[in-house]
């Protein structure tokens, strides 16, 4: 790798030759590949970016130039060009470098991504503080992708900055998906504007003309690309939205010639004000495997470096995941009721939702990136006699919350709430640990939250909150984790569930456990541990976290002086806080409450075993504190 090894910061970058560029992009790009196909992780979209992210770092002054990239996933050519490529073999691995852009792991992460349609209000912010300080000579640059851009806050932001007079340019990295492919209007709105049959034809004739037929562009060539923005809105037959809103727009680019990139991104440079970059990429560039399944190949796991062929594990029969036991069992629902419909924003795959889809796609819907529109638009649903299903990702309901709490649960519309990502999902780290579901939502008065130990109980789970939405009841919440369930016979005949009550799973002496969600599982190991110690704990499947059983805990308080909460939520505001809070209702000062949960700090990113063993949730740790809760460690 004659010019990769010879980078260790953009500024060594800066030292080649712009000739060079386009080797040293097919060196990055085979390296992401090596790289990720053993150490697995966000794939397709870091290949899209390669000749961007070389252009953008090639022609500003990054870190004092400040450069955000929105959601992370593509940052990898980034981070390997920004004093980590020594490091990369480490991505997404415990105590290694995280998969996303981290203010606390480099000067050139100018913002902490995760969560999408963030960049722009943040490089907004940070070119009015720029004018704020007299900084006129910082640039400011927003990577956004086209299923971003369709997220409710970059539009906010785009309108807010129209009103500044600020320095700044918006990236939009069009490549016509996100996870699945782009759903709304801006797609196809995106769309226009790159196929256009009479403004390509145009402007291939431009190109021959002025080029001679040549690859390379001219002076001639960028002059006429300046002018192309009247040409456009002329033969598009309306005007340029980005334009409307204040925005010089350029575009659309070849995202993957680097050297006329350069030369763009030069001229813009030199330009004030407002300017959107529209360049057109291939997801999974470079890769043809991942070119042709864009979705696979988001984030694949291990690969053939030379094929891109995805190596499966050979394990024997596994357990389903919970997001298929949820795609399934919907279907099942769905066929019995033709109100019945289902909303993702933007991971139907992730969540399994496709399974509805292949046979009732008028009845799901893909918002795309628009987590409070989702709740809002299911809460609609609803008021009109549909049985909704909205499934959200633990960490991304957050972005609702508000939607939550005024459009559902104070209008008491029994929206059904499938939690898909509760607890710890591992390498994607702390912006997307679902450690908070729990807590945030059990504050909100009217709405019921459940979590299933195993796959039968999600299924007799969503089978109560079907029955409570037809009986025009509360909001109901089911907070299930990713990977794979506890059972092979998971294909169980669903059955509801008295709302508001537990299982005492074993009986004993000494010590309660009362344990929420598919934790329930590691704790009936650790009780076989400790069973040899002469312990023999009672545990309690709480199921309900609101309503609470309070009948069957107050009438095991007079047999259990000590209790011990287990929860793969945080220990503010869960069930521990719930646990506590009855007990102090009840004066029942006697018993002693000991509890493991999520501590109160971010949760980094790591392999979920080692994350577990952090936490205290393997079976050995979960041991060890039930010696300790009665006295025998």
């Amino acid at each position: 790798m004659s010019y990769l090894d010879q980078i260790q910061t953009p500024e060594d970058l800066r030292k080649l030759p712009v000739e060079a560029l386009p080797d040293l992009c097919q060196e990055l790009r085979r390296f992401i590949i090596e790289q990720t196909a053993e150490h697995p992780g966000h794939l397709g979209s870091s290949l899209g970016v390669v000749e961007l992210t070389v252009a953008i770092h090639y022609v500003f002054d990054t870190p004092n130039d400040k450069l955000v990239w929105d959601v992370g996933h593509q940052a990898y050519c980034h981070k390997i060009l920004t004093g980590r490529k020594d490091q990369f073999y480490t991505n997404r691995c415990y105590h290694g470098i995280s998969g996303f852009p981290r203010r606390e792991e480099s000067e050139y992460d100018a913002f902490g991504t995760g969560h999408s349609s963030t960049s722009i209000s943040a490089v907004l912010g940070m070119a009015m503080a720029a004018k704020l300080n007299g900084d006129k000579q910082r640039n400011h640059i927003a990577v956004i992708g086209d299923g971003a851009i369709g997220g409710g806050m970059a539009f906010e932001a785009m309108n807010q900055a129209a009103y500044r007079d600020v320095n700044m340019l918006v990236i939009l990295n069009d490549n016509k998906i996100s996870i699945d492919q782009s759903t709304g209007a801006m797609s196809k709105y995106l769309l226009t504007l790159t196929a256009s049959p009479a403004y390509n034809r145009f402007k291939n004739r431009l190109w021959n003309i002025f080029t001679f037929k040549s690859k390379s562009s001219n002076r001639i060539t960028r002059f006429f690309s300046k002018l192309g923005n009247g040409i456009k809105g002329y033969l598009l037959g309306g005007s340029n939205w980005f334009q409307s809103l204040g925005y010089r727009y350029f575009g659309p680019a070849d995202g993957h010639d680097v050297i006329y990139l350069v030369n763009t991104l030069r001229s813009l440079k030199r330009l004030p004000g407002l300017q959107l970059l529209h360049v057109l990429t291939v997801k999974g560039k470079g890769l043809e495997m991942a070119e042709q399944h864009q979705t696979a190949y988001h984030a694949p796991g291990k690969f053939d470096p030379e094929t891109g062929q995805i190596i499966q594990p050979d394990t024997g029969d596994q357990p389903p995941k919970y997001q298929d036991v949820f795609g399934h069992t919907l279907l099942e629902i769905a066929r019995q009721d033709e109100t019945v419909v289902g909303i993702t924003p933007a991971m139907a795959t992730g969540c399994s939702m496709t399974i509805m889809d292949a046979e009732f796609p008028e009845r799901v819907f893909d918002v795309g990136i628009a987590e409070q529109h989702a709740v809002t638009f299911a809460a609609g649903l609803v008021t009109d006699g549909m049985t909704v299903f909205c499934n959200i990702y633990s960490s991304f309901l957050q972005r609702g919350y508000d939607q939550v709490v005024h459009d559902v649960a104070l209008q008491k519309l029994p929206v059904i709430f499938c939690i898909d990502r509760g607890g710890l999902v591992g390498e994607d780290g702390a912006t997307h640990q679902g450690a908070f579901d729990m807590a945030f939502l059990r504050t909100i008065p009217d709405i019921i939250i459940a979590s299933p130990r195993n796959e039968h109980e999600l299924r007799n789970m969503m089978v109560t909150a079907y029955e409570n939405a037809k009986a025009k009841g509360l909001p109901f919440a089911i907070r299930y984790p990713r990977g794979r369930g506890v059972l092979l016979d998971w294909h169980n005949e669903p059955h509801t569930l008295p709302i508001g009550t537990g299982e005492l799973l074993q009986d004993g002496h000494e010590l309660l456990v009362l344990s929420i969600g598919p934790l329930a599982n590691n704790v009936v190991q650790a009780i076989q541990k400790v069973k040899t110690d002469g312990i023999t704990p009672a545990h309690f499947d709480v199921r309900f976290l609101k309503p609470l059983d309070e009948q069957k805990l107050l009438e095991l308080a007079n047999r259990f002086p000590v209790w011990m909460t287990v929860e793969d939520g945080t220990e503010k505001g869960g069930l521990f806080s719930a646990i506590a809070e009855l007990l102090e209702a009840h004066q029942l000062n006697h018993i002693r409450l000991e509890h493991i949960a999520l501590p109160d700090c971010f949760i980094s990113h790591g392999d979920i075993p080692s994350l577990y063993k952090e936490v205290g949730f393997d079976v050995d740790s979960m041991a060890a504190a039930m010696r300790q809760a009665v006295g025998k460690q």
